[in-house]
């Protein structure tokens, strides 16, 4: 069916489904950044959906999906496929309504949101390398089974569910100019989309996808959903390889612009996250913020940047802020060309400490054919205090005498 057929959820379906949702999920809160808001030239807020229940906005279009089930498909059972938020929203819901559930995650699923669906009192069952085969999976165990398969973006019920967001958005931020919203599969900024048009026609909704994730661009221009070749990102939860019908028809017909973030663009929102924010968020729920740091000019305050959801790996968060410190100047790599006799190291040493730069290791290079003979080459990282100390060092060490390149 063309986008342009299918029908659209309503502000009135959104509505529905906050009144279902009260007492259910968390009303949360709205963060002023100053921070942000200097970039801008405007008030910039954060819609925390990281402190929403089972930590996302996916509570919202799971519990709405479910509850409208009948009673005999509700008995069946419910089934879902994703990499770990829908999942943990699709487990507590169902856990809530008396529904059992059944999830497939794919095997590069982190771990603590494997457990976190577990303890929701879902089986979680582990199967192939990516979401789609998970998804496959449990296609086929609906079908087998009678269970309803809860799809995490493609349903009317799912996406007036996470609409509710929306109208949080405009009751807390009655001024709203622009809604930033991290996008993947679509739900989300769907719902959002049709909340706000409802009732301020006037205000631009934004989504912003992962770049190496990014299905709606040629889907829009295609005019139908079109499949990724491949996937790249450290946002998992984001990355989805085409929309579905329904998220195509509402981003083509409600949403103002999608826009894209690259990697280093996340993992630089994920550290201003923590560092300024006082947030843990996940590379999917800070690509909105990552949109608004990488170009402040594009959107007209007061903007409310979606902060879609805080379930990350600590592991992967310890990699994503290392990224993130790289991204923003405060780790230099350098490589030191010096004299091979005592002192020399300790000599550059004494000068990276003079320079405040806090060394994190060293590493000598005696077998290059590059080098001279009688020289060292050194590796040293360093950590400073951003872009300006980080050139600050590097032309100090070349006032100095070092023959000195960044990696």
């Amino acid at each position: 069916m063309p986008a342009a057929a299918v029908p659209l959820v309503t502000g009135a379906d959104v509505e529905s489904a906050a009144e279902l949702l009260r007492g259910v999920v968390r009303h949360t809160p709205l963060e002023h950044s100053r921070a942000l808001a200097d970039r801008v030239g405007g008030p910039v807020w954060l819609k925390c959906e990281n402190l929403q229940r089972a930590g996302s906005f996916k509570i919202r279009g799971a519990y709405t999906r479910i509850s409208r089930l009948g009673d005999a498909d509700r008995a069946r059972g419910v089934v879902a496929a994703s990499a770990g938020n829908h999942a943990q929203g699709v487990a507590l819901a169902a856990r809530q309504l008396g529904a059992g559930a059944t999830v497939f995650m794919p095997e590069s699923a982190p771990l603590p949101k494997v457990a976190a669906t577990r303890g929701y009192g879902a089986d979680v069952r582990l199967g192939g390398p990516t979401l789609t085969e998970a998804l496959l999976a449990a296609t086929e165990f609906a079908e087998e089974t009678g269970a309803v398969l809860i799809h995490p973006f493609d349903h009317p019920d799912v996406i007036a569910g996470q609409g509710t967001v929306g109208l949080e958005v405009l009751e807390q931020c009655p001024d709203a100019a622009t809604v930033v919203v991290c996008t993947g599969g679509g739900g989300l900024v769907s719902g959002i989309a049709a909340a706000v048009r409802a009732r301020r026609p006037d205000v631009r909704v934004v989504a912003v996808q992962a770049a190496g994730a990014a299905a709606f661009p040629a889907s829009l221009a295609a005019g139908r959903p079109v499949r990724l070749a491949s996937m790249t990102t450290m946002a998992d939860g984001i990355a989805v390889a085409a929309p579905g019908d329904l998220t195509l028809a509402h981003v083509a017909g409600l949403v103002d612009e999608v826009r894209t973030v690259s990697e280093h663009d996340l993992s630089r929102a994920l550290l201003f996250c923590l560092e300024r924010a006082k947030l843990v968020v996940e590379p999917a729920g800070v690509a909105a913020v990552a949109a608004v740091l990488a170009d402040p000019a594009a959107f007209r305050p007061p903007v409310v940047a979606v902060v879609s959801g805080g379930n990350i790996d600590p592991l992967l968060m310890l990699k994503v802020v290392q990224h993130g410190m790289a991204a923003a100047g405060r780790y230099l790599s350098l490589r030191v060309r010096v004299p091979d006799r005592p002192g020399s190291l300790a000599a550059l040493l004494a000068e990276l400490a003079g320079l405040a730069a806090n060394v994190l290791s060293v590493e000598h290079e005696r077998t290059t054919a590059q080098l001279d003979l009688g020289e060292v080459e050194i590796a040293v990282h360093v950590e400073t205090r951003g872009p300006d100390h980080a050139a600050h060092v590097l032309s100090a060490l070349g006032t100095a005498g070092y023959a000195v390149r960044a990696d």
